[in-house]
């Protein structure tokens, strides 16, 4: 079993909605943030980015510009941050949170410098703000924070259970993978993440874990024996 130092996970703003498909759902919060701590706890680093779909979902709207409907998605991830890091603080773990852009008083400004200063510190860093340019989602926020930043690997938490060879809420009898290399989801076009955050990862090898936030202790059993999910490879 790989022994992690530091890891990157991508929650999905949808998920920590719960049931009601917008806002936080609390309860599903601190319940992530319980096994954050039992990572931190182990004496693994964590980096974590949100998605902003809790929020907005600016892609499908054709009635305002692209760029502007990109920039709210990317203050809703800000808004996710905020929100999920007094969750972390809660349950008593230090936090920081990073954006690639001035947010006043509220975050910092990212560098690779100061947020391994917060890992030193013991401290999970929040990387909000997506890479603060329009056109990029917050999977290629994740990719691109998780290679500057040297992460072992990426904690993909969604609504399934790992990566299927078709969607199986449509098709009964898609297959699940186990393990399968990142050339394969290229090929195959399973768009377990965006394409450009897929090849990023390829090139810099960096592996992914694709599991289900709503199974019991899921992220702890990411890092340990007990995964269940599908582990992407770069090979």
């Amino acid at each position: 079993m790989q022994k992690y130092k530091r890891v990157f996970l991508k929650l999905s703003g949808e998920a920590l909605a719960g049931e009601k498909k917008t806002g936080f759902d609390e309860e599903t919060c601190i319940e992530v943030a319980k096994q954050v701590k039992q990572l931190m706890d182990q004496g693994i680093q964590v980096g974590i980015v949100i998605g902003g779909g809790n929020f907005w979902r600016g892609r499908s709207s054709e009635t305002i510009d692209r760029t502007k409907a990109d920039q709210i998605g990317m203050l809703a991830t800000v808004m996710n941050c905020i929100y999920v890091s007094e969750i972390f603080r809660y349950v008593g773990m230090k936090t920081q949170i990073l954006t690639p852009f001035e947010c006043g008083t509220m975050t910092k400004l990212f560098s690779k410098d100061r947020a391994n200063k917060y890992f030193e510190k013991g401290m999970v860093v929040f990387f909000a703000g997506g890479t603060g340019h329009p056109y990029f989602s917050t999977d290629t926020g994740i990719a691109l924070r998780a290679i500057e930043m040297e992460a072992d690997a990426i904690l993909l938490a969604k609504a399934i259970d790992g990566v299927y060879d078709s969607d199986p809420k449509s098709n009964p009898e898609a297959k699940k993978y186990d393990q399968i290399s990142m050339q394969e989801v290229l090929d195959k076009k399973l768009q377990v993440i965006d394409l450009t955050a897929t090849i990023m990862c390829l090139e810099q090898k960096v592996p992914l874990l694709v599991f289900a936030l709503q199974e019991e202790n899921s992220i702890v059993n990411a890092v340990s024996g007990e995964f269940h999910g599908t582990k992407v490879t770069c090979e």
